[in-house]
């Protein structure tokens, strides 16, 4: 075999072992959905059309926000950092996990139109595993954590219930680790990380870790679904 058909099928095998690996990490995801029941505490829809925030964790912030960005009734969805004591972080500084910053999704919504229980359905539906620790699918780390930052009491209270609703109905094979603390800040990521999943729908990580997210949103939320 000469030099060039070495390297040849050199190549060969290394884009068979890329195209195995994405496969598998395509059917994870796809198995990662689950369907759930509906917050046994929640808050109506309000009566009158508004702006309310949720703050969540999950991974890699860039699927948070293609899934949000897609769920009606939800305004807007920023990418950005939360959790830590570091102001002002940079994403370099969250990626050394030496911050104590969790990669964050502020999400504003109209509460007339989906509630915060709601959000928190789609959140633990399609968004994450919640019953991983310290990490989502091929990240690993504390800024990878998953975490429900409430806003109020009102968020604190639904959260807390509906993660203890989830456990005893053992709706996860393993218990769910997601944290519910207080936001006590939200820094916007740079702008290169906003949109990201919609800019680059190509980009493997998005074909292979988000893209099914996304997927998985308009077949369990066909009401919610927004193109």
């Amino acid at each position: 075999m000469t030099k060039n058909s070495r390297l040849l099928s050199n190549i060969a095998v290394l884009i068979a072992i890329l195209i195995i690996a994405a496969t598998t990490w395509r059917a994870h995801a796809s198995s990662a959905a689950v369907a759930l029941p509906n917050p046994a505490a929640d808050t109506p829809l309000a009566a009158h059309s508004g702006s309310e925030t949720a703050v969540l964790a999950g991974g890699c912030f860039w699927g948070i926000q293609a899934v949000f960005q897609h769920v009606k009734g939800v305004k807007e969805a920023t990418s950005g950092y939360s959790g830590g004591s570091v102001p002002s972080p940079d994403y370099e500084q969250v990626s050394s996990g030496e911050t104590g910053h969790a990669e964050s999704v502020k999400i504003t919504f109209d509460p007339s139109q989906i509630s915060y229980g709601q959000l928190l359905k789609v959140f633990f539906s399609v968004a994450l595993d919640p019953t991983e620790l310290n990490r989502q699918g091929p990240d690993s780390g504390t800024q990878y954590r998953s975490v429900i930052f409430y806003a109020n009491p009102d968020q604190q209270r639904i959260a807390q219930a509906y993660i203890s609703q989830l456990d005893q109905a053992k709706s996860f094979r393993r218990p769910i680790v997601t944290q519910v603390v207080p936001l006590k800040a939200f820094y916007p990521a740079e702008s290169y990380h906003q949109n990201y999943a919609t800019l680059h729908p190509d980009n493997p990580y998005i074909a292979i870790n988000d893209a099914p997210k996304v997927d998985h949103l308009g077949e369990q939320f066909p009401d919610l679904y927004k193109e």
